[in-house]
């Protein structure tokens, strides 16, 4: 299914077709990615009458804190972020707890490189050199330049990937990039507030002529990680679990207890302290 607008669904024939299509009624809901049993009818369209199981899924918390699923069967989580609006660090390590926690690799993007001076890009590659340091790849880029393109499609030739982040950090000028002519609608920053317009409404899935496909999803400001609890937040900063079972008592939150292994960690500066005051804003946020 590459498509998802309500009332209709735009699935994808192993022709690579697209068909308007309704879903049976009672289905649930069908995300981008799904792969789904449908039935064509007299005049190409058709009824989605299943879907099938799913290899993975991404899903975020909406305004009603009810789980919304985002996408399915997908490998990879490109984390697009750009000087303009900002870089949201927050926003950022939301999204790798959650690739985490569902087992999807994640890649950080940092697009609009070109708004940047030299000295500029100095600084932000040194504030971001710990995910790499921690093991997350991450690509710098810009579309007006044609740089980290190549290295983006290295990665992502022959995968599912979605691209999520705020509006207004490109992630639609990148599907443009990689996907000449595909006309993904792209918005220019609103010049009151700098801050991204909606334009992607709803996610779709764009197939890539060297294998796989990517998710073009609607820029978000938070993401939640709706009830996931205090030890899967703690498990989805990798940093921590080389530390596992050192400290005092095993049910540590790393936060005030004696004897804690990952603030110890933190003090011979073997952890981020910004990564562990991230951690402590995240169990802020639960119930």
């Amino acid at each position: 299914m590459v498509a998802n607008y309500g009332s209709f669904l735009d699935v994808e024939s192993k022709e690579g077709k697209i068909h308007r299509c309704v879903a049976r009624r009672n289905l649930g809901v069908v995300v981008c990615g799904d792969r789904v049993i449908w039935r064509e009818n007299h005049r190409g369209n058709g009824v989605v009458e299943r879907f099938l199981e799913r290899r993975t899924l991404l899903s975020r918390p909406d305004s009603c804190g009810r789980i919304k699923p985002v996408a399915a069967n997908i490998d990879r989580i490109i984390v697009v972020t750009a000087p303009s609006p900002g870089i949201n660090d927050d926003l950022i390590d939301h999204y790798l707890v959650a690739a985490e926690h569902t087992g999807i690799t994640p890649l950080l993007l940092i697009n609009k490189m070109d708004l940047l001076s030299e000295q500029e890009l100095v600084d932000l590659k040194r504030r971001l050199s710990g995910y790499p340091k921690i093991g997350y790849q991450m690509i710098f880029a810009s579309t007006k330049k044609q740089r980290g393109l190549d290295d983006l499609l290295s990665v992502i030739r022959g995968k599912n990937s979605v691209f999520s982040g705020e509006s207004g950090v490109g992630k639609s000028s990148l599907i443009n990039a990689l996907l000449p002519g595909i006309n993904a609608r792209v918005a220019e920053l609103s010049q009151a507030s700098g801050k991204g317009v909606h334009t992607t409404t709803t996610a779709r899935l764009y197939r890539l002529p060297q294998g796989g496909g990517v998710i073009d999803s609607p820029g978000v400001r938070e993401f939640g990680l709706g009830k996931m609890s205090l030890a899967e937040i703690a498990r989805g900063f990798v940093e921590f679990r080389r530390f596992d079972g050192q400290c005092r008592f095993r049910d540590c939150t790393h936060r005030t207890e004696p004897q804690c292994a990952v603030l110890a960690a933190v003090e011979r500066e073997e952890i981020d302290r910004r990564r562990l005051e991230s951690y402590y804003r995240m169990v802020s946020e639960l119930p």
